[in-house]
Formats: C-alpha cells, sequence, structure tokens
C-alpha cells in the first residue's frame, strides 16, 4: 500500500510549499510578457521585446518545472524504487536549453537592428515596464531561493537565479530603452545583444548543475567528511573502509562499509549498522545510506 502524505507531516509542507512557489512563477511571468510584449510592440523597442520574449520562455519554464515537481513529489513504486526525484533537474535542464534558444534568436536580431539603424518610437509606458520588472522579479528572486533552499528543490532554485537574471536583463533594457528615448536608437539594439550574451551565460550555468545532478555526481569534498565523522563517531564503529555517495535527482545516496568487532553476535551487528545509517540520514541532503558490515 502507498503511503500518502499527511497534512502533519514535514515531507506535506515542503511539496505543498514547492507547489505553491510554481504556480507564483506561472502567474507572475505571465503577468510580466502581457505587459512587455504589449509595450514592447506598440513602441518597437527590441530590448523590450526581447525581454517579453525572456518572459514567455519564463512562462515554459514554470510550466516545466510545475509539471517535473508534481512529478518528483510522486511516491516510489515497483518501477521507480527510489522515487521520481531525477524529474527536478529535467525540469532545471529544459530552463537551460530554453535560455540558450531564445540567446541566439535576441543575437540575430539585435544585430540585424544595429545594421539596419531602424528609429523606434518610446513612451512612457515602455520606460515603466522594466521598472516593474526589476520590482516584481526582484521580489520573486528571493521568495524562491528561500523556498528551494527549504525544500531542496534544483528547479527552484533555478527559477530563483533565473528571476535573479532577469532584474538585470530588465536594468539593460531600461538603459537601452532610455537612450533611444534621448535619440541615441542604437542603444536599444546594443542592450538586446548584452541581454542575449547574459541569457546564454546563466542558461549554461543553469545547464551545467542540472546535468550533475543527473549523472549522479559526487558531493563536494568537505560535505563528504561530514558523513565519515558522522559513521565514525557511532558507538562500534572501528574504522570507516569505504564509502561512496552520489545524487540521485537533487537528493544524495550513501554506501559506506564499516568495520565492527568480529565477536559481536549478528544483532548487535546490524544495530550499529542502523545507528550509522540513521545519523547519516539526519542530513537533509541525503535520501538513503546503505551500510555494510565489515567485520574485524
Amino acid at each position: 500500500m502507498k503511503l500518502k502524505l499527511q497534512p502533519c507531516s514535514p515531507m506535506f509542507y515542503k511539496s505543498r510549499t514547492a507547489f505553491i512557489a510554481t504556480l507564483i512563477g506561472l502567474a507572475g511571468n505571465t503577468f510580466l510578457f502581457t505587459i512587455k510584449i504589449i509595450a514592447g510592440l506598440v513602441s518597437g523597442s527590441l530590448a523590450l521585446i526581447s525581454d517579453a520574449i525572456n518572459s514567455l520562455t519564463d512562462i515554459f519554464a514554470s510550466v516545466a518545472i510545475f509539471i517535473c515537481v508534481r512529478v518528483s513529489d510522486k511516491e516510489a513504486d515497483e518501477g521507480h524504487p527510489f522515487g521520481h526525484k531525477r524529474a527536478e533537474p529535467i525540469a532545471g535542464l529544459i530552463v537551460a536549453i530554453l535560455a540558450a534558444v531564445l540567446g541566439f534568436e535576441v543575437i540575430r536580431i539585435s544585430l540585424a537592428r544595429l545594421i539596419s539603424g531602424e528609429k523606434i518610437s518610446i513612451g512612457f509606458l515602455s520606460l515603466l515596464v522594466p521598472v516593474v520588472t526589476v520590482a516584481a522579479k526582484g521580489l520573486m528572486a528571493w521568495h524562491f531561493k528561500r523556498v528551494g533552499d527549504s525544500v531542496n528543490s534544483p528547479a527552484i532554485r533555478a527559477s530563483a537565479f533565473d528571476s535573479l537574471n532577469d532584474v538585470y536583463v530588465s536594468i539593460a533594457a531600461f538603459v537601452g530603452i532610455l537612450g533611444a528615448s534621448q535619440g541615441y536608437y542604437l542603444m536599444d539594439p546594443i542592450a538586446g545583444f548584452l541581454i542575449s550574451l547574459w541569457i546564454i551565460y546563466t542558461g549554461y550555468k543553469i545547464g551545467v548543475e542540472n546535468i550533475d545532478y543527473l549523472m549522479g555526481k559526487s558531493p563536494d569534498r568537505a560535505f563528504m567528511e561530514l558523513i565519515k565523522d558522522a559513521a565514525k563517531d557511532t558507538p562500534g564503529v572501528k574504522s570507516l573502509n569505504k564509502i561512496r555517495a552520489h545524487y540521485v535527482g537533487n537528493f544524495i545516496h550513501v554506501e559506506m562499509h564499516i568495520a565492527v568487532d568480529k565477536n559481536l553476535s549478528t544483532v548487535e551487528s546490524h544495530a550499529i549498522g542502523e545507528d550509522v545509517e540513521k545519523r547519516i540520514e539526519k542530513f537533509d541532503a541525503i535520501e538513503k545510506a546503505f551500510v555494510h558490515i565489515d567485520p574485524v
């Protein structure tokens, strides 16, 4: 029988918090895309239209993250005995791919505008929209970072990183629009070009992080030392013979061999192994520990 998350359990609140965060991201990005595309089409500003496309990409990413967060919360089943946690890094990877595609498209459009030297008409709405975006995205970045860390979600952390980058993108868009409003029309496509480079770079960073999760990368050395210390400090453990750890999605699985007195009974040795598992699994990032007993 499958276990269901109860409203009083910590995992229920973590799941619910992640779910609400994805909905906030979807609603916020939809609102920003709407006002950006309207202002961009009215003014003809490439920087603003590029920023709108960025928000459209964020909408697709929010939908992908929403789906993957829901999938990752599914209980383990016969086909997936360790759960569905790898779904979240997949969402982060989707964000990275979309960011790269967007970046190269904006480069193409920006270069074409630089060559043509097309003039645009900038109004108050075009200047106001980037300011609203900076404020909204700043709040979203702060919220997603807090939620992503609290529930250990790489997908939501990727959204926080992306939202923070959108703040810089909107500042660049504002500078380009402001310059164009003063008659420096080339500042608009230049801003669009710079925005595209930043988008590509952030997509690369998000992609590398989530590929590491999918490839089962080992935790950093400092965290491995904490795991070793927790095992060695367990009463009855004489030494630690072997340890391996890797990410399964955004959580860590640990396998280790501990040495215990060979004269202990099977029951006593087993109890020591269980104690080690409990100590290691107290780390929030660790989902499962597998302990093997080596009698010495």
